[in-house]
């Protein structure tokens, strides 16, 4: 039969279009709820058509508070995972000493640690230590377990490096410095890139290890989950939807920059 023929030959196209929607679909319920005006406490099922929220995004008190909280805790804790993961990269593939495999090894231990555990442990230390939970424990608890994900991402990038690059600007009178800052840092750029994305937006998204470190601090994720239990503000859904437009046109960007790049290169 035609029809069975063209899907056999489109098989793959198929899923990965299907593997698609089932991933967006969840955003396009968020978008589309974004402009509901639910007669109740909870947008759960759609009333009317409604600008309301998007005209108030910080309508809902302690929403914009919690929003901001959660986004300066990705960021210092993205500067950080990034700089001490692409440190421990760099040394993890140019250099050899003692203990190097048990360190990769535990490096990766909180990737395949459940988040509870890990969150767990890390409230045992704190309150060990005396330490005032809130934003710092909850930054260092972030700056862990991102740790891992960017020396991940900045491993493979300097593991595909070609060092011959790196020699033909020491035999062209390059120093050191001059050598990292024109040569390896911009080829490693893209790895460094992919782990800071990482970290952010697990750190913003994260509520487990955030929850049992924070104290009497409220994350954005922390503000949903609580919300969700007396009831979801409008508001909740114009954020989730302004972040995944902002995060779709990053990519768009990132993809516009890479092609006009190759193209030049060609040319």
């Amino acid at each position: 039969m035609p029809a069975l023929r063209w899907i056999r030959r489109n098989l793959v196209v198929i899923a990965g279009l299907l593997t698609l929607a089932y991933m967006i679909l969840p955003n396009i319920v968020v978008m589309v709820f974004s402009f509901n005006k639910p007669n109740g406490r909870f947008n759960y099922s759609w009333q009317r058509f409604s600008l309301d929220a998007w005209k108030d995004p910080c309508g809902v008190a302690d929403l914009c508070g919690s929003l901001s909280l959660s986004l300066q805790i990705a960021f210092w804790a993205t500067l950080g995972a990034t700089a001490l993961g692409t440190m421990v990269a760099f040394a993890l593939v140019r250099y050899r000493f003692r203990a190097r495999g048990a360190i990769s090894s535990l490096i990766f231990l909180p990737m395949a640690m459940p988040e509870v555990v890990m969150a767990a442990s890390l409230l045992t230390l704190f309150l060990n230590m005396g330490a005032q939970l809130g934003f710092w424990t909850v930054l260092i608890a972030h700056i862990m377990f991102c740790l891992s994900f960017v020396v991940t991402a900045v491993k493979a990038r300097v593991m595909s490096m070609d060092p011959r690059l790196e020699e033909a600007a020491r035999d062209l009178y390059a120093g050191p410095v001059q050598t990292f800052v024109r040569v390896t840092l911009p080829i490693a750029a893209p790895g460094i890139a992919a782990g800071a994305l990482l970290a952010f937006a697990l750190s913003f998204d994260d509520f487990i290890i955030t929850n049992f470190n924070a104290g009497s601090s409220v994350t954005f994720p922390m503000f949903v989950w609580g919300s969700a239990q007396r009831g979801t503000p409008v508001q909740i859904n114009v954020i989730g939807t302004a972040m995944f437009i902002i995060a779709v046109l990053m990519v768009l960007v990132g993809q516009l920059i890479a092609n006009r790049r190759k193209s030049n290169a060609r040319s």
